[in-house]
């Protein structure tokens, strides 16, 4: 059995739980999350990924996209998102974002926020 025959999930680290939990379960909506013994909340999405989000004070921030969550309507969920007061970065390299905040990579579309932390999430259609 090797690495392909395993589930994978995301994990994100945080400075403060109650903030991230704040975040996650507030403007981004998320329910449901397990409480886990490192002190951290696991929630579940479809098909069985999870996003686990844990503390790890002063390891946040890496620059480069942690989690994206996929969907078929990016434009609906960065709507729904925005409206919520997620605040979708703007970008213009390697690819140039418009004004709501999504690049288009081919056939590829996605956006991109931040958490609390800086981490970065995305949301695309691949």
């Amino acid at each position: 059995m090797g690495l392909q025959d395993s589930s994978v999930g995301a994990m994100v680290p945080v400075n403060d739980m109650a903030k991230a939990k704040e975040f996650y379960e507030g403007p981004l909506g998320l329910a449901g999350g397990t409480e886990e013994g490192d002190g951290g909340v696991t929630y579940e999405f479809a098909e069985g990924t999870r996003l686990h989000v844990y503390p790890s004070p002063g390891h946040t921030g890496s620059g480069a996209t942690l989690a994206a969550f996929r969907t078929d309507d990016v434009d609906g969920l960065v709507e729904e998102l925005s409206s919520t007061g997620v605040t979708f970065e703007q970008y213009d390299e390697p690819f140039k974002t418009d004004e709501k905040g999504i690049a288009v990579m081919g056939e590829i579309r996605g956006g991109w926020f931040k958490d609390p932390d800086g981490n970065i999430l995305a949301v695309a259609n691949a």
